[in-house]
């Protein structure tokens, strides 16, 4: 169940017609002052301004050490093989998209974008299960999105961080239907985020797409490999090693 205790009712209203971006900056700022003596620290050590823009994005996205110690472990226990044949792979083998398996009575895309997205509105009538309007913090970018239900929704798309072909190159071929269809709606394995990041990124593994938001590779790498523990699925050698490093640069939240 999503906690909508934040969000309003309302019937569809006229908005502009193209979803509007632009910068995160300057938004959660209570959230990364623990970071400036590091950002100072580095810059005065001629580290530059990548690593300031990294540390300072990475805290918007706090991983604590308990989380860190957590993924570390959960991937050294990871199978580590090659991917299996995409043969016969299909959406439709991870049952019919975006079904309501909480039976909360609101498909699981608009749980995803009610629980994503702040300032959100619902459809009269549906329950507050269609979701109408709401603002996106997009963790994949940085950008700030405007999303609006109709002819450009797919600016924000719910994204399988762990995509569902690479599943089912790497164990899920051997689960049974209802496994699969769990899987695909699985809120831990879900994120409303902007549309053409989530094209780019198609059924790519850690070893061949990280989020352009370089402060969010932390959280988001930490995030499949506790989907990946979770579900028995096994890894790759390069998708092992991408997701080491990426463990190792973690900036943990003090």
């Amino acid at each position: 169940m999503c906690d909508r205790s934040a969000v309003t009712r309302t019937g569809r209203t006229a908005r502009s017609a193209r979803a509007r971006r632009r910068p995160a900056a300057g938004r959660r700022a209570g959230r990364i002052g623990w970071v400036w003596l590091v950002l100072v620290v580095a810059v005065a050590l001629g580290a530059g301004l990548p690593v300031w823009s990294e540390a300072r994005e990475s805290a918007r996205f706090p991983v604590t050490a308990a989380d860190l110690d957590r993924a570390r472990t959960e991937l050294a226990a990871l199978e580590v093989k090659g991917r299996a044949p995409r043969t016969g792979y299909d959406r439709d083998q991870f049952g019919p998209a975006w079904a309501d398996v909480d039976r909360n009575g609101c498909d699981t895309r608009n749980d995803v974008l009610a629980r994503d997205l702040a300032d959100v509105t619902f459809e009269d009538g549906t329950h507050e299960c269609v979701v109408l309007t709401g603002t996106l913090d997009d963790p994949y970018t940085g950008d700030v999105i405007d999303f609006e239900r109709g002819p450009n929704s797919a600016d924000v798309q719910i994204d399988h961080v762990v995509a569902l072909s690479d599943a089912w190159q790497k164990g899920a071929q051997q689960w049974d239907a209802e496994t699969r269809r769990r899987f695909a709606n699985d809120p831990a394995n879900l994120l409303a985020v902007d549309g053409p990041a989530n094209g780019a990124k198609g059924d790519g593994d850690a070893a061949t797409w990280l989020p352009p938001s370089t402060g969010y590779r932390c959280a988001y790498v930490a995030r499949q490999v506790r989907v990946k523990a979770a579900y028995g699925l096994w890894v790759t050698h390069a998708e092992r090693d991408a997701m080491s490093r990426q463990l190792d640069a973690c900036v943990v939240a003090r």
